[in-house]
């Protein structure tokens, strides 16, 4: 406590005594100018400091005790500005406290001496203010507010003017004079302390959030009518109760932690998330508070402020959205995870990975057993009872079984449903069913949903949440609906798929050479591997294909080809052309003719009116389909087991593989045509003699190449697996796909390997006849001397008849001289060769003709007949099966009687 500047020591009102109390304490920490602290100036009332301390909550000092205490911080003086100065019996100041400097802005030692009137009103209203200054200094008291202005704005003729409520105490002078204390309070502080007291009012009693003011002992000091709507009562109700009375353990510690660590850190606390109960109701509550420390005016902390929110139905509708979010976020991975493969199994385990534990706790799938056997429908019964097979069973708990499903279900096994169980009536009615839940069991809840696709029911799925879980609801229940259907719709395209697949590779199958391929000069060994399904690509037939073709002369055409492209319609498209190699190869062409129709047919394929229509249309411009154009690639060799020579020809394939014995394996430098369809450019033929012994391999890419291995890396790994040519063929096939990388399932593998066996020199009679009649006996005598060196006896009738039609056809039909020649290997073939390019033709004779019976008795009498053109001239054969006392001979005799 200050000093208060007075000269008086008396007031003649009654009341002074008081007032002068009053304006002690409200001039509080107002020093006197001219004396040092704690000392008394002249004319001063000295108020002693003592030890004690005011607590602030209104404790009463003895009436004894003549001793004005100081205000301890956070009084109303730390908010109002509050002034004091004297006036003398001069009516000039005489006393200028410190506060007074603050307010007014002058130091007291130039405001000391200074007449008030004319130092801080306005001229107008001086004369007013002197005759105001003659009544106090008579002795009366008085209270007013005052306009003024500081003597410095007053000089410049302008600045800031304030109002100031000035209450004016007569006093008296040691000496008896007239005198009077003047006790100042800014009013704008006022003004602005009422304006603030009326908006706190304001927020804090229609605040539509409870809000509360906490003291330090964590008691309620005052609380709004919207805090205590909620918890019942009236505000007044709410006081001097704590956290316990609203709040059960442990959320109360919890909450009362928080406010003790509030009040002595002053951090702020924003949205923290209360649960507790209001009176009346057992529905949980949820609120969100914020917290902050108050101070009073001089900084000192005096509670807490509570401000909360009920925020029950924004938890609810966050965690409805939470749900959403949760069952949209499951159907995405659903959409990325279920379907990635076109097996059936497959696809339902990928439904349970998603499902367990993210929906639920334990999930099975069974699909119909004619389903998984390749029926066309799944054969279903109308009563929901017919046979499934668990093709999935996932648990993130135990191996718990279902309820109401009897004993547990293996899976793999074959089972059925009761009729007037939930799961059959799923079944029968295409609408999930809830299965009730058995006592003591682990489960509580069981949603039992039919896999529909395309309106057809394919199998079942039941979801399963153990106790602890929360149970399903509609959202549940429609969520478990579209994720079942999803994997019914993969696993319909997997039947679907499975169908085709086995169709095509029945077809595939069909068209490739059934079992070991048998041919003269040649030891033959195959193997054809259908591309098998991976993780990310599903298994597809494709177009690879090969072939061996028994030529006449025991000759035999090696081919080997790949159609561009998967599935079924590549499958169709090697069929056609595997059936129009084997036709040209018939007509005895030479490889690159044999190309070259087939190129025309490949284009014919991807033509609506076939190979006619393309080639009309390649005459024209057209915009081609891509979907619609068939792509092949062929390699086509024929080799001739008496010359052990070999033709081949190339349309866009890789090249064959040779090793001679004791050699490296090399690729043989065929010239790479463009794949059949393409058209317009001719293919080349290449002649290579094999020696004996030698081994030629013919390959589709889908051995030598893959996304992991490049073609060229392949060829060489392929090139040096051919180590040991003398092996068997069938352990040099399985160490060629046993050493590659055969396993990557992205393409057939086609490979054809043959081992040259030339056919011996004493199992070929060769013979050069001069163009004349004699000829015809001779080539007679050629021919029984040579079977009988055979010990082919029962062949020597027959194949001189033969003989003498084919020589005399060639005198008289054909040109220059004429060759016969005999082989012998796994039938006996007779060929006679001439220059006329002129193909003998076979005609039904009349019975008046005297010829035109020749070839029809060679047709009768031999196994097989035919005639091809050569570079020289053509080659008319006939060949005959090897007498084995099985094979009956045809009676020269019986057929020329037949011919008649």
């Amino acid at each position: 406590m200050s000093e208060i500047p007075a000269k008086a020591t008396e007031s003649e009102d009654p009341s002074d005594g008081a007032r002068t109390e009053a304006a002690g304490e409200t001039a509080a920490d107002a020093p006197g100018t001219t004396g040092g602290a704690g000392v008394p100036a002249r004319g001063e009332l000295s108020v002693p400091r003592t030890g004690s301390r005011d607590t602030g909550l209104g404790d009463d000092v003895p009436a004894g005790d003549a001793i004005w205490q100081s205000s301890p911080p956070g009084s109303m003086y730390d908010y109002i500005k509050v002034a004091s100065f004297s006036i003398g019996p001069d009516g000039l100041v005489d006393q200028w406290s410190l506060r007074a400097e603050q307010l007014f802005g002058i130091p007291a030692g130039r405001a000391v001496g200074m007449d008030p009137i004319e130092a801080f009103v306005d001229p107008d209203l001086r004369e007013q203010g002197q005759r105001k200054m003659a009544e106090i200094l008579d002795g009366r008291e008085w209270t007013g507010v005052v306009p003024f202005r500081t003597p410095d704005t007053a000089e410049e003729g302008g600045g800031q003017e304030a109002l100031a409520e000035v209450y004016v105490m007569p006093t008296r002078t040691e000496d008896g004079e007239r005198a009077a204390v003047c006790i100042v309070v800014d009013v704008r502080t006022l003004r602005r302390i009422e304006t603030d007291l009326a908006a706190s009012q304001s927020i804090f009693g229609q605040s539509p959030f409870g809000f509360l003011l906490i003291d330090p002992d964590l008691r309620i000091r005052r609380a709004n009518q919207q805090f205590a709507s909620t918890f019942g009562g009236t505000p007044d109700d709410h006081r001097g109760r704590g956290v316990h009375d609203y709040l059960r353990s442990p959320e109360a510690e919890r909450v009362s932690a928080t406010l003790r660590r509030v009040l002595e850190t002053g951090d702020s606390i924003t949205d923290m998330h209360v649960t507790g109960f209001v009176p009346g109701s057992n529905e949980r509550r949820h609120w969100s508070i914020n917290l902050y420390r108050v101070h009073s005016g001089s900084g000192r902390p005096i509670g807490i402020a509570w401000l909360g929110t009920d925020i029950t139905s924004r938890r609810a509708a966050a965690r409805e959205a939470a749900a959403a979010r949760r069952n949209l976020a499951l159907l995405n991975e659903a959409g990325a995870r279920i379907g990635n493969s076109l097996d059936l199994e497959t696809t339902a385990r990928e439904l349970l990975d998603v499902v367990v534990p993210g929906f639920c706790d334990l999930a099975t799938v069974d699909l119909y057993q004619g389903l998984l056997a390749g029926d066309e429908t799944p054969p279903g019964l109308a009563d929901g009872s017919a046979e499934l097979r668990r093709v999935a069973f996932a648990s993130a708990v135990s191996d718990a079984p279902f309820v109401g499903g009897g004993a547990p279900v293996a899976v793999g096994a074959v089972h059925h449903y009761p009729f007037n169980s939930p799961c059959a009536d799923a079944l029968r009615t295409a609408r999930t069913q809830l299965v009730p839940a058995e006592e003591g069991g682990l489960v509580q809840s069981t949603l039992a949903v039919p896999m529909v696709a395309h309106d057809t029911v394919v199998g079942l799925a039941q979801f399963a949440r153990t106790k602890g879980s929360e149970p399903f609801g509609d959202r549940d229940r429609d969520l478990a609906v579209e994720l079942a259907a999803r994997a019914a719709v993969c696993i319909d395209n997997a039947r679907l798929y499975r169908r085709e697949h086995e169709r095509a590779l029945i077809l595939q199958r069909s068209l490739l050479p059934p079992g070991d391929p048998v041919a003269s000069g040649l030891d033959i060994a195959c193997r054809y591997l259908p591309g098998a399904s991976s993780a990310d690509r599903p298994s597809e037939v494709g177009g690879d294909w090969f072939d061996v073709i028994e030529l006449p002369g025991h000759r035999t055409a090696l081919v080997v080809g790949d159609v561009m492209g998967r599935g079924l319609r590549a499958a169709v498209a090697m069929g056609e052309l595997r059936s129009a190699v084997r036709t040209l190869a018939l007509l005895d062409l030479e490889p690159a003719e044999v190309l070259s129709a087939l190129d025309e047919i490949a284009r014919g394929l991807g033509a609506p009116g076939g190979v006619q229509q393309a080639t009309r249309s390649a005459r024209r411009p057209r915009e081609a389909d891509l979907s619609e154009v068939y792509l092949a690639t062929c390699v086509y060799a024929v080799y001739d087991s008496v010359t052990r020579r070999c033709t081949f020809a190339n349309a866009g394939h890789l090249p064959p593989v040779l090793v001679e014995p004791g050699e490296d394996a090399l690729m043989l430098d065929v010239p790479p045509g463009m794949p059949l369809g393409v058209g317009g450019e001719p293919f080349e033929e290449v002649e290579v003699e094999l020696p004996e012994g030698a081994l030629l391999a013919l390959y589709t890419d889908g051995l030598v190449e893959s996304r992991d291995h490049p073609l060229d890396e392949g060829l060489q790994a392929f090139v040096g697996a051919l180590t040991d040519p003398t092996r068997p063929l069938e352990d040099v096939c399985d160490h060629v796909l046993n050493t590659l990388d055969t396993h990557h399932g992205e393409d057939d593998i086609a490979l054809l390997m043959a081992r040259v066996q030339g056919l011996p020199t004493d199992s070929v009679g060769d013979w050069t006849l001069p163009r004349e009649p004699r000829s015809v006996g001779r080539a007679r005598e050629y021919a029984r001397g040579q079977l009988l060196s055979w010990d082919l006896e029962p062949l020597v009738d027959t194949t001189e008849l033969l003989v003498s039609e084919l020589v005399t056809n060639a005198l008289r039909y054909g040109e220059g001289e004429i060759r016969l020649r005999l082989l012998l290997d796994r039938t006996l073939v007779c060929e006679v060769w001439d220059s006329g390019l002129v193909q003998p033709r076979r005609r039904r004779a009349r019975d008046t003709d005297e010829g035109g019976r020749g070839l029809q008795l060679v047709g009768l009498l031999s196994a097989a007949w035919g005639s091809r053109r050569t570079p020289r001239g053509k080659t008319v054969w006939f060949e005959l099966p090897l007498p084995d006392g099985e094979t009956g001979l045809a009676d020269p005799a019986e057929a020329l009687l037949s011919l008649f």
